[in-house]
């Protein structure tokens, strides 16, 4: 192998490395609710300005409800660009949201901005009526 050739090699070796530890966004988490309730915890660890998304279906007329647990920490959003429904990130105690057709929408976690603590545990309980 030519020494022009290793290079390459490592170079192209070392790029898709790279580029693998940036990686795209990740997939949105399924809420999942068991069998006869209406509501679970979503829980998990933010650093500031980081978001965590999940997906959850629901049925038209029906209304979610997030109990935010820690309103200084961490905001709220509910979104369907196919159903028009697009929330402003809220940091109220409770948010309450109706919708509007049956299908998926998205529910965002965000990690505010703030000096301490960096990284910080969440809990949001989630309700469908």
């Amino acid at each position: 192998m030519k020494p022009l050739s290793i290079v390459t090699c490592i170079l192209f070796i070392f790029c898709a490395f790279a580029h693998g530890q940036n990686g795209g966004k990740a997939e949105a988490r399924r809420v999942v609710f068991k069998a006869g309730t209406s509501g679970t915890v979503l829980a998990g660890t933010l650093r500031n300005g980081e978001e965590m998304e999940y997906v959850f279906a629901a049925r038209k007329g029906q209304t979610i409800t997030l109990r935010n647990s820690a309103t200084s920490m961490f905001d709220v959003r509910v979104f369907s660009e196919a159903f028009d429904v697009e929330t402003e990130f809220d940091s109220s105690r409770e948010l309450s949201v109706s919708l509007p057709e049956t299908g998926d929408y998205m529910l965002f976690v965000r990690r505010k901005m703030v000096r301490t603590p960096i990284r910080s545990r969440f809990s949001v309980l989630v309700r469908i009526r």
